[in-house]
This record gives structure tokens, C-alpha cells and sequence, in this order.
């Protein structure tokens, strides 16, 4: 894939291929855990010469000869934070130095992006590695009643990795149905404490119907506190546990989502009650609260719980082999700050799709990079199954695909296409180049190493390469489950 340097600290060094480190562990007799074990490839002439580097940086190198294990994995999803909302990702009036400092001691990507534009189809194609419109849940877009939702039955990444000899375990947002049917216990998930819903008022814990939506497994559990440092105690005690096997940890934090109530905001709480039991059913949207600083103080709030779980890791002992990755489940909200992107969640603009994503792992890849190959929220599946050394189930054939070989081994991922279809709206990327059609009908072409905010249509000039785009994207649908008729 084309490398392109895009808002890299003078300290960072941009574009495939990543310094990486060995990983030769042997995780069991798993196809998957062969290729993780293969023997690492030296780091290629263009990683030692990559321009942008400065003094004192970590060299590029592959620790050979270290101990070796699988790794812990946390997986940290903030909710509706867009692509700039971070000072590393350009925010300028946003502090996030934990997070920050997260993708310095890792990798910060730049062209990651999430698997839709909304909630729970992105949480699909996580937890499943495959597109939302291969199961009837994922055609919610979000989930919003009890009808539909994440099926038992079909693998996921904690249903695999537990099978593998991982402990897992959800704190936080699950939003992929709704009990008695549905439920993160009944996927493979060992523990769950959190919300079910899309939403919820982060101190009574009200959602979008009214109902109390706080559960520990899958009995309501009280606690009246704001719901962040909640669900930041609850994380900090799961990683400084004694485990005795190797751990997933999702952990989905609600903000910046809606309402706009910071901790200590009870007046505004309090009023958003009232109208809840009132029966005002749009109480939560808070069309009519919220404000730039107020996001701002969401923000740097989820910042700081993120900062503390990680210093709880540390105190555990276990940082040094445990997977960090951060993203957000989509693109920003009305509050958010997206340049140089456009739309917003819910659209397949950039702004809609393109989120902050930061990885860590210190035993296996260096710090200080930034990679700017397209990922998205499948990819992560296939890559933390490759790691745990749990095989896919061939019933459910992931469209993600495993970027083990590039963060570890030096390989050059192939260019492959980036797939996203919500109603009204379609998308594909491949290299630099984008085809787009929106509400509107028309179809367009972008050149995103050019063009990050989608401004410069390039489908009159290039007709062609517009026109195989779209074959591809109407290749992929065809396989997908149509939309039920009038959605």
C-alpha cells in the first residue's frame, strides 16, 4: 500500500513497513498459532532508513530471544469520539496526555477506521470479524428494541478466545440486544457488568425506554454514581486480578456519547430524569443541551479513566504482556471536532467512519510509530484471534484480515478493499482512492492521499477506475443479507 506521511509528531515515524518485534511463542497446534510462531523477518531496508525519525527514538529492531507469550488483550472503545477529537490526532482545545502517550508508546494509526458508521453494527463486526450485514442484528442500524440482536450461537472473539484458554470478560456498553435472548454471558463473555442499551443518563442509569439499564451478568445492579467512574473501578479491579490464564477485557466506555453530563453535572441529570418520566422519550438526545466545552470536559474525562485503568495495569504487573488497543466505535457527534474530515456519524464520509485507533503491546512492537495503512474493526478480530492462537470457525469466514504479519513480522500488508454499506449510503476504499455514493444518489470518487475531506470528485475524470470500484462494492453486497423491505 502507498505510504503517505499525515500530521506526524517530529518523534513518530510514518508508513508500512512498522518496527515490530519477534513474536515466536508457541500457542498451540491451531493453524492460526503456527503463522504466529513463524520465524521473524528481519526489518526491511526501508524501515531502517524511514525518514522523520529524531534523537533518543527507539531503534527498529526485533527483540529476538525474549520470553515469549500470548498476550492479555484490552480493548478499550470510547463512544461517538471522532477522528481529531485527541491532541495527538490534531484537537486544539482537547488535553488527552494519557491517550496520547498510548500511541507513543505504540502505534497511533492514522487511516483506522471503524466497521460502520453507527453504534451496534461496528460492535458486530468486531465482536463477529465480519460486515454488520452478514447477520440480521447487524442490519439494525443502531439496535433499538428487543426483536433482533447478536446470536448465541454465532462465534465471537470472546466465544474463540475463550475456547482458546482466555478469561473474558465486558465491562461497559454492550448495545448488541437485549436480555432474555441476548446477552454478552451468552457470547462468550465469562463476565459482564454494564448497559445493554445504545444510551443511558450516566447517574440514574435510565435508557431511551426508561428502563434501568445496569447489569452485573444478567441481574440489574444499583449504583447511582456517575456511570464513567463506575465503569473505570470496575476495569481497574479486572486487571489487577491473580489470573492464572491469559485475559480479554472489552472494556466500552458511553463517553462522550449523549447526554452531555459531565461527573458532577446533577442539576442537568436530574432535569433529563424529570423528562424521562414524564415520558419524553428524545430526553436523552439533549438536542437542546450540551456545548463544545461541555464535550471538551467528556473528553478529557474519558482520558483521565483511561489513565487509570493503565496505571492499574501497571501495578498488576502485567503491562509489559498485555495488548492495548483504543478506538471509538465510530465518527463523532455534533459536538465533535472532525477537521479536516466531513460528515459525522451516521454517514459514510470519512467523518462518519475514520476514528482515533492506538495500539500497545511493549514485549513485541516498539514505540513511536504511526502507520497510515487502512485498517478497520474487523482486522482487529483477526489479529487478536491470530494472537491468542484461536482458529476462525470456517462456518463463519471472517472479512477481516490478520495484521499479525505486519505489526510483527515485517510483511507488507496487500491491498485488499475496505467494504461499508449503511441505508441510503455506500462505500468502498482501496489504496488511496474511495468510491462514495450518498443519500443523494450520485456516485463519487475521491483520492484520499489528496483529498482527506472528500472535496475534489474525481468520478467524471476517472471513469474507469470509478466504475470497478462499484463493481466491487456491488459484489460484496450481493453476498450480505438485504435490508428488510421499507427500512
Amino acid at each position: 500500500m502507498t505510504s503517505h506521511t499525515s500530521n506526524t509528531p517530529s518523534n513518530e515515524r510514518s508508513g508500512p513497513p512498522l518496527s515490530r518485534r519477534a513474536f515466536s511463542t508457541a500457542v498451540g497446534a491451531t493453524a492460526a498459532a503456527a503463522a504466529v510462531g513463524a520465524q521473524t523477518a528481519p526489518a526491511s531496508a526501508a524501515s531502517a532508513s524511514a525518514p522523520g525519525g529524531a534523537p533518543g527514538e527507539r531503534p527498529f529492531r526485533a527483540a529476538l530471544g525474549k520470553h515469549a507469550r500470548r498476550p492479555n488483550i484490552l480493548f478499550i472503545l470510547g463512544d461517538d469520539l471522532g477522528w481529531a477529537d485527541l491532541s495527538s490526532y490534531g484537537a486544539p482545545h482537547i488535553r488527552t496526555p494519557h491517550l496520547d502517550k498510548l500511541g507513543r508508546q505504540g502505534v497511533r494509526f492514522t487511516d483506522a477506521y471503524s466497521g460502520s458508521a453507527t453504534c451496534s453494527p461496528t460492535r458486530f463486526s468486531l465482536y463477529t470479524g465480519r460486515y454488520p450485514g452478514r447477520t440480521k442484528g447487524g442490519l439494525a442500524e443502531p439496535i433499538a428494541d428487543r426483536s433482533v440482536g447478536l446470536e448465541p450461537t454465532h462465534p465471537t472473539l470472546a466465544s474463540l478466545l475463550r475456547g482458546a484458554g482466555y478469561a473474558t470478560a465486558l465491562i461497559g456498553k454492550w448495545h448488541c440486544g437485549y436480555l432474555p435472548d441476548y446477552s454478552p454471558t451468552r457470547s462468550g463473555w465469562d463476565e459482564f457488568f454494564g448497559n445493554f442499551g445504545g444510551a443511558l443518563e450516566y447517574y440514574s442509569k435510565l435508557g431511551l425506554g426508561g428502563e434501568y439499564d445496569l447489569y452485573e451478568g444478567d441481574a440489574e445492579y444499583k449504583d447511582l454514581r456517575y456511570y464513567t467512574r463506575i465503569l473505570t473501578e470496575r476495569a481497574s479491579e479486572y486487571v489487577q486480578r491473580d489470573h492464572h490464564k491469559p485475559w480479554l477485557l472489552n472494556l466500552n466506555f458511553t463517553t462522550p456519547h449523549w447526554p452531555w453530563i459531565a461527573d458532577g453535572d446533577t442539576e442537568a441529570s436530574a432535569e433529563i430524569v424529570r423528562r424521562i418520566k414524564a415520558g419524553d422519550r428524545s430526553a436523552l438526545w439533549h438536542a437542546d443541551g450540551g456545548s463544545v466545552e461541555k464535550y471538551k470536559e467528556m473528553v478529557e474525562d474519558l482520558d483521565r479513566s483511561v489513565g487509570e485503568v493503565l496505571k492499574a495495569l501497571k501495578r498488576s504487573g502485567q503491562e509489559e504482556d498485555t495488548l492495548v488497543f483504543f478506538a471509538s466505535d465510530n465518527g463523532g457527534e455534533r459536538f465533535s471536532y472532525n477537521w479536516p474530515l466531513s460528515g459525522n456519524k451516521s454517514s459514510l464520509q470519512e467523518g462518519g467512519i475514520r476514528v482515533p485507533s492506538l495500539l500497545r503491546w511493549p514485549a513485541r512492537i516498539d514505540g513511536h510509530q504511526v502507520s497510515d495503512v487502512p485498517v478497520y474493526s474487523p482486522d482487529w478480530t483477526a489479529t487478536l484471534l491470530e494472537l491468542g492462537g484461536a482458529r476462525p470457525d470456517p462456518a463463519h469466514p471472517l472479512d477481516g484480515v490478520s495484521l499479525a504479519g505486519y505489526l510483527l513480522r515485517g510483511e507488507v500488508p496487500e491491498e485488499r478493499d475496505l467494504f461499508w454499506r449503511v441505508r441510503g449510503e455506500r462505500a468502498l476504499r482501496r489504496g488511496d482512492w474511495k468510491y462514495y455514493r450518498g443519500k443523494g444518489g450520485a456516485d463519487q470518487l475521491f483520492n484520499l492521499a489528496d483529498d482527506r475531506r472528500e472535496q475534489a470528485d474525481r468520478a467524471a475524470a476517472e471513469p474507469e477506475r470509478l466504475a470497478g470500484l462499484r463493481a466491487a462494492w456491488e459484489r460484496t453486497d450481493s453476498g450480505l443479507l438485504p435490508y428488510p423491505t421499507g427500512s
